[in-house]
């Protein structure tokens, strides 16, 4: 197939080799390249039980067929590993111009075992590697550390790095490229830092070759024009995901002081309108047709969003209306290479534990000073970091607040109140990476749209439909905001490779990579008893505004979940059956 550069890196940081092998064709017909390549590559050689900060954990940073073509909105890397947060299968999306740049080096995919003896980053440069020392690295803040490295190898070169949350091996630490990007969730940063890892710099100056060039580039951009820059996709660059500030708080499903409520009386502070007169600068990624990034200044403070999972759960959920205050608070997380989802829940799990009188933490909802300290507190564990360093789970079991933990299989809720909206709440239980938007989001078609959200009446098909079509996408490497069709994306992937695919065959690789994740994680142990979510869900009503008063019901919850499973064609106890197993080719 066209597309691929038929090359896989492969590099043992523990004896300083490296090594080329093809990539395997086969699974990438069936799996196509980012999530779904890396979760098969890592299923197939990992280890059952392999511990996730251990040796023999792998990293694995993996392009898709679409990777460094014009292809709008194409510009992402997929990163997978073991989650050092919940013990699931992590893949995490990276943005800006790092996978294309593997790409043009001569790779699909980078696949990083073993552990360096001391602080170490890797150089690629058109096929070659170097092992370099960073022991002057380590310690520095993500930022810093980026831009000594281009300093180093240019500007022109790009890099993957980690801050001292990834160096001290956190549940919620992140990987970072282009000072202000993430691969955001489940401790991926951790894995870095578990491998002695500061960074890895890629400089390429070769090139993708497509099935039909004079075919391709026409019709790519027809697409571009016709799908891609069209009034479902440019919401991206006027406002970005801001925008979903006011249509949370209407709805009533704004995440506020730690999910007690979906309401938040100062949520014009942080809206989309408040965000754009902060605006100071636009930046895309790799072959972007919509820009979504704003670069954000008030007074000295400045960072690249926030978006909106930072401002719900960094602002309201913390019970922080001062918009300079969370832009602080951002750019902190975002050079101490913190997750801002994972850290503002823990913050503000940690202010209501205080408010109850369970704990004391010495920080309440609204405490701005207080709430500017918790980053660098947890990224180095000083003082009450420490303790929140554990992530929401492990302070839960530590102290009690069970209930009010915020939470699915250790990783902390995105920014959706899933009392609002049912089918996320099943969204959340089933994701294979613990609480997570980026699985299914049936808030469009229920907060936000027409569907009702009270009932359980054909969540089950929602959500399953929702996780196939974001598996191929993200498989493909399509960024999110890109609302292209499965008959769009057949196309388009058929451009590039030569193959001849259909959007049935999307949809049949979209429930195979679904298939495969929960295959790795039911061999680690999961199952139904963790498809759940916390006893808040199932006994708090809200509040105040249009869902004042609402709650799942448990019981409807568990009639959801054993439909989601009929529909899925999975047991009964969540676990994939061996018909589904050889149904899927997995």
């Amino acid at each position: 197939m066209m597309g691929y550069q038929n090359r896989v890196l492969r590099v043992d940081l523990t004896g300083k080799r490296y090594s080329e092998e093809p990539l395997r064709i086969e699974w990438a017909k069936k799996y196509l390249g980012g999530k779904g390549l890396g979760i098969k590559y890592l299923y197939e050689e990992l280890r059952p039980g392999t511990h996730p900060l251990s040796s023999d954990n792998k990293l694995i940073l993996m392009t898709g067929p679409l990777t460094g073509t014009t292809v709008p909105c194409s510009g992402k890397l997929a990163i997978i590993s073991r989650s050092p947060a919940t013990g699931t299968i992590l893949d995490c999306s990276i943005g800006g111009h790092i996978g294309a740049e593997i790409k043009y080096a001569g790779y699909d995919a980078i696949i990083i075992e073993g552990a360096a003896e001391s602080p170490s980053y890797l150089y690629i440069r058109d096929g070659e590697l170097e092992f370099i020392a960073a022991g002057d690295l380590w310690g520095k803040g993500s930022h810093e550390a980026e831009n000594e490295l281009l300093r180093r190898h240019g500007r022109d070169s790009r890099v993957l790095s980690i801050g001292p949350a990834g160096e001290n091996l956190l549940p919620m630490a992140c990987i970072n490229t282009e000072f202000f990007r993430q691969a955001g969730r489940g401790g991926i940063g951790a894995v870095m830092g578990s491998k002695k890892l500061k960074a890895v710099v890629v400089k390429g100056t070769g090139g993708v070759r497509t099935a039909d060039i004079n075919k391709a580039l026409p019709a790519i951009n027809e697409l571009m024009r016709n799908s891609t820059l069209t009034d479902d996709n440019l919401w991206a660059y006027s406002d970005g995901t801001p925008l979903l500030v006011d249509m949370s708080q209407a709805s009533g499903i704004l995440p506020t002081r730690n999910f007690q409520d979906g309401t938040f009386e100062y949520a014009k502070n942080i809206n989309s309108e408040t965000m754009t007169g902060a605006r100071y600068g636009k930046r895309g990624c790799h072959s972007c047709a919509l820009g979504c990034g704003n670069i954000t200044r008030i007074g000295k403070a400045m960072v690249e969003g926030p978006e909106y999972e930072t401002l719900a759960l960094c602002g309201s959920n913390c019970g922080i209306g001062d918009l300079e205050a969370i832009v602080k608070f951002n750019r902190l997380c975002d050079d101490f290479g913190l997750d801002t989802i994972s850290t503002g829940n823990i913050t503000a799990f940690a202010m209501e534990m205080t408010e109850r009188g369970i704990k004391d933490f010495g920080i309440r909802f609204g405490d701005v000073e207080a709430y500017l300290e918790i980053p660098g507190k947890i990224a180095i564990r000083e003082g009450i970091g420490a303790e929140l360093a554990l992530g929401t789970k492990a302070l839960a079991e530590r102290y009690g607040g069970f209930d009010f933990a915020m939470q699915v299989k250790g990783l902390e809720f995105p920014g959706y109140e899933p009392r609002g909206s049912w089918g996320m709440g099943l969204a959340y239980a089933t994701s294979d990476r613990g609480a997570c938007h980026m699985r299914a989001w049936p808030v469009a078609q229920e907060a936000y749209g027409e569907v009702d959200a009270f009932t359980i009446e054909g969540k089950a098909k929602m959500v399953a439909e929702l996780q196939n079509y974001n598996s191929v996408k993200f498989s493909a490497i399509i960024c999110d905001f890109w609302a292209l069709d499965l008959k769009t994306l057949a196309e388009v992937l058929s451009l590039v490779t030569g193959e001849n695919l259909c959007a049935s065959d999307m949809d049949r690789i979209g429930d195979r990579v679904t298939g495969i994740a929960r295959l790795f994680n039911n061999r680690e142990g999961f199952n139904k008893e963790q498809d759940t979510l916390p006893g808040r869900i199932f006994k708090d009503a809200l509040k105040t505004g249009s869902t004042a008063g609402k709650y799942i019901p448990e019981e409807q919850f568990e009639m959801m979940l054993a439909e989601y499973y009929r529909i899925r064609g999975w047991e009964e106890d969540g676990t994939i059956s061996q018909r589904k197993i050889e149904e899927l080719e997995i």
